[in-house]
């Protein structure tokens, strides 16, 4: 799809959800605030079928006043709902909005780093259809140190945590409904209906959002104050290739994950940058629970919320690399 055609259609996407908003002053926000990156604009230049529509806002006001507004608007089962609340972690938990079941708990954890987060009780992540059905499970179960294996094999089962969590988040992605209703949430990210997924983690001007990211090809975007579109050489020679190049990231363990679901595409990677991530890695200390829950922002798969969650509830002592080895080969 040539440039002007992109422009077109992202400016008609980004049209038709502002309009569903029904705050005027958080539609001028978003007007002039939203950053169109990643994925979408890679499918498009490749003449693919777009996903998903990651949305981005250039500041901490707009991404604050957007995450309220729709969580304010989710509900987030039809039948019983799920406990969730949205607040800033600022080192003293302040909360900052609710979804409409009012089934909530008060936040429990605490972040310095000030970020916005949706804390979702049950295994972090909240569908209108009803997800809780397959998480449940996870709510209230003790885990001690010597337990590890019998409580996977009881909240396992004969499924795949990983396959159900991906099935749910696409159906999902896949509801056509123009109302751009939000769907699904997790701790990082607003799935809307009509594929508009608004990134809650970070915000910023463009390369400030690219910091976090890890592939070149990604870090094409369009900028809906200007209606501008723009497009790097190195990351369309990427595209054209279908090359990952790693241009390191603030979250290397994420990047290491992510790099399986595009091999599976028929995209390349050569060993140096498999090395680059590995030595990014090893400067880590993922033995602090702290320093793993951030390195797994952007891989919002269930079992990765629980082994967080059981980190924190567990003394650092008792909770060692051969306690998580053994949930872990259980769990893949």
């Amino acid at each position: 799809m040539k440039a002007k055609m992109i422009k077109k259609v992202l400016r008609a996407k980004i049209d038709e959800w502002i309009s569903t908003i029904e705050d005027e002053g958080l539609r001028d926000l978003v007007k002039r605030d939203t950053i169109v990156t990643g994925g979408c604009i890679a499918s498009m230049l490749l003449k693919e079928r777009v996903n998903d529509y990651d949305v981005y806002f250039k500041t901490y006001e707009t991404t604050l006043a957007v995450a309220r507004y729709y969580l304010a608007r989710f509900n987030p089962s039809k039948r019983k709902g799920i406990p969730c609340k949205i607040y800033l972690t600022d080192g003293n938990r302040q909360e900052i909005g609710e979804s409409r079941t009012r089934l909530l708990e008060p936040a429990t954890a605490s972040d310095p780093s000030g970020r916005i987060k949706i804390v979702i009780k049950s295994a972090g992540i909240a569908s209108d259809e009803g997800a809780e059905r397959q998480y449940e499970y996870f709510e209230a179960r003790p885990m001690n140190s010597d337990a590890a294996g019998a409580y996977v094999e009881e909240v396992m089962g004969s499924g795949e945590i990983e396959d159900q969590y991906e099935e749910t988040q696409a159906e999902a992605e896949e509801v056509e409904d123009k109302t751009y209703r939000p769907v699904f949430m997790s701790t990082n990210a607003i799935t809307l209906s009509n594929r508009i997924q608004i990134v809650i983690r970070f915000w910023g001007k463009p390369e400030e959002i690219h910091e976090n990211y890890d592939f070149l090809h990604c870090t094409n975007y369009w900028l809906s104050k200007d209606d501008e579109l723009v497009l790097k050489a190195d990351a369309l020679e990427a595209l054209l290739t279908k090359e990952l190049r790693y241009v390191g990231s603030r979250y290397p363990i994420c990047s290491m994950i992510r790099v399986r679901k595009f091999v599976g595409r028929q995209w390349t990677i050569n060993a140096g940058q498999i090395l680059k991530m590995a030595m990014q890695i090893s400067e880590l200390d993922l033995r602090d629970v702290n320093v793993l829950e951030d390195q797994l922002t952007g891989v919002d798969a269930a079992y990765f919320c629980e082994v967080i969650a059981k980190m924190r509830a567990k003394d650092a002592s008792v909770v060692n690399s051969a306690y998580l080895i053994e949930i872990i080969d259980r769990m893949f």
